[in-house]
């Protein structure tokens, strides 16, 4: 995960190389390194934002549900909303301390340009918010938003008729509109836009389903990241870890807290589906659900710093689960999914090419 501080960041690996999902150069790899994503989320679902400005996976509402943005998986047809410097060069990420604002930082050969993405928590259903800032030079920029709605299963359309909204229409009917502060314009299945911002200048993009939520503008920007940022603060403050471990500590937690479902408060093993054990391999599986294990151990862990609702919550998510087994057969399952579903039916995607060219591409859980 990226580090919080800036000049601990700096120093990690090295530069970041940027690649467009899908391109790069030809000695260069078509997926980016696992451990080069930060995830945001909201308590509903989560994130994965390369360090190269592109978010390659995102399942909107909840975790299992079906994938808008799957490159992670297919780099060419998986979907993806990248926003990064015209011109290729290093990036670094880090995460607004003591929250789950992730930044990327581009250091451009003409200036330094940060991505601020976050989730609003509360937000129903969800939204994504990207705010795009130069900090010193002039950077230009281009951005790109291409659903795969369905886990790239269905074709859509895009249009823009108002010039700072563009509407994706999958054949299913379900829709998704980004919003932005400066006008769009369309590239077959794909939203884009280039700009040019001077030091000081910035632009936002929300991406969230159509007719949900607010109408957004500048102020609700600023108003809905400086209320993210008072959230994870405000949550953080409950724990009672002080040892010298205190930031590597509190960044864990926060990546626990991003894997509870708050509707229920089911914890998923991850956020993701189909990343596999070992590259190349089979053991591709969908984590996006409760194992009874897992999911007690993170309660334990919570428990231990201070935060005894996240705890209390998962108890009584399983005393639910308790009174449903049969009286003749009481055992639990070893894993639910996050509203409590007993039926994980296990499917492959043929069409996606997986991780790296991980097949197959397993959503559902067969355990």
């Amino acid at each position: 995960m990226p580090s919080d501080d800036p000049i601990l960041a700096s120093r990690a690996d090295g530069p970041a190389v940027v690649h467009e999902p899908g391109g790069g150069e030809p000695d260069e790899p078509r997926y980016r390194p696992i451990e080069s994503y930060g995830l945001i989320g909201d308590l509903r679902t989560a994130a994965l934002v390369g360090r190269d400005g592109s978010i390659d996976w995102f399942c909107p509402r909840r975790f299992d549900a079906p994938s808008l943005f799957a490159a992670v998986l297919d780099a060419d047809i998986g979907g993806s909303f990248r926003i990064a410097p015209a011109i290729p060069c290093s990036s670094k990420q880090l995460y607004l301390p003591d929250t789950a604002i992730l930044l990327t930082r581009f250091f451009s050969p003409t200036g330094v340009a940060e991505v601020t993405d976050f989730m609003p928590v509360g937000l129903d259903p969800c939204a994504i918010v990207r705010r795009v800032d130069v900090v010193r030079g002039s950077v230009e920029f281009r951005m790109e938003c291409t659903p795969g709605f369905d886990y790239a299963r269905a074709s859509h359309r895009v249009t823009v008729d108002n010039p700072r909204i563009a509407q994706f229409v999958a054949e299913d009917g379900r829709t998704t509109e980004l919003a932005a502060s400066i006008d769009l314009s369309t590239d077959g299945p794909a939203a884009c836009a280039r700009f040019r911002l001077e030091q000081g200048q910035g632009e936002w993009f929300v991406l969230q389903p159509s007719g949900c939520g607010p109408r957004w503008g500048g102020e609700a920007v600023q108003h809905s990241l400086a209320a993210t940022r008072d959230f994870w603060r405000g949550w953080l403050s409950n724990s009672n870890y002080d040892g010298r471990w205190r930031e590597m500590v509190q960044r864990s937690a926060i990546t626990l807290k991003l894997c509870t479902y708050a509707p229920t408060g089911a914890m998923v093993a991850a956020p993701t589906c189909s990343l596999p054990e070992g590259v190349g391999g089979a053991r591709n599986w969908d984590y996006r659900y409760a194992w009874l294990r897992d999911s007690a151990f993170t309660a334990f862990a919570f428990q231990r710093l201070g935060f005894y609702e996240e705890a209390q919550h998962f108890a009584n998510w399983l005393e639910e689960r308790c009174r449903e087994t049969d009286p003749d057969d009481p055992e639990l399952q070893i894993v639910y999914a996050i509203d409590g579903g007993r039926d994980l039916s296990e499917q492959e995607l043929p069409h996606l090419e997986g991780y790296r060219g991980s097949r197959p591409v397993r959503i559902g859980n067969g355990a």
